[in-house]
């Protein structure tokens, strides 16, 4: 019975709170579409993975589970303001295979100071699907910090920049290499 009580009431937390903690609305990325963002990841050893505004974390578990399935060391951050979402976050790495590898952060991606994630890394990829009106201050963020990071963005392109690649899903995929 508890298992049916305590879901209903997070849903009923969400569904009247979410967009009172979040000036970015929180739309789950499409399930079609996960393959896809995770082969644009072109995922490896010593890479650290950021999603900014990871909502319920689904593209960060399913690729921290491709890479534990391939034997990768590749770490992932998960970074959302909401703290019910950054919640749920922190119940499913609990029950993950690769819960050592995932890191899961509560804070205004604005607010992140990437050096401090990005210690003994090779290589960074940052995910995003964000609203539109935030990709270009995302990029602008990446630059003031000088992080020489691939940018993966789902559904939408960022503003004044060029895609190295765009990838054709039931969403774009747009990326874009340093």
């Amino acid at each position: 019975m508890i298992y049916v009580i305590i879901p209903i009431f997070v849903l009923i937390i969400f569904y009247f709170f979410s967009s009172k903690v979040s000036p970015i609305p929180y739309f789950p990325t499409n399930s079609a579409d996960l393959d896809k963002i995770i082969k644009a990841f072109e995922m490896r050893n010593n890479m650290t993975i950021i999603d900014l505004g990871a909502g319920d974390g689904a593209v960060i578990f399913a690729a921290a589970k491709k890479a534990y399935e391939l034997g990768l060391n590749t770490r992932f951050v998960a970074v959302d303001i909401n703290v019910i979402l950054t919640t749920i976050m922190q119940i499913r790495r609990l029950f993950h295979p690769n819960k050592s590898n995932i890191k899961i952060i509560c804070k205004d991606m604005f607010k992140l100071d990437f050096r401090s994630i990005l210690n003994n890394t090779t290589s960074c990829v940052l995910y995003i699907y964000i609203s539109p009106w935030f990709t270009k201050a995302v990029d602008k963020l990446i630059k003031d910090q000088n992080i020489k990071a691939k940018i993966v963005s789902y559904f939408y392109p960022v503003e004044d920049k060029k895609e190295s690649q765009k990838i054709k899903g039931i969403h774009d995929i747009y990326i874009y290499t340093p």
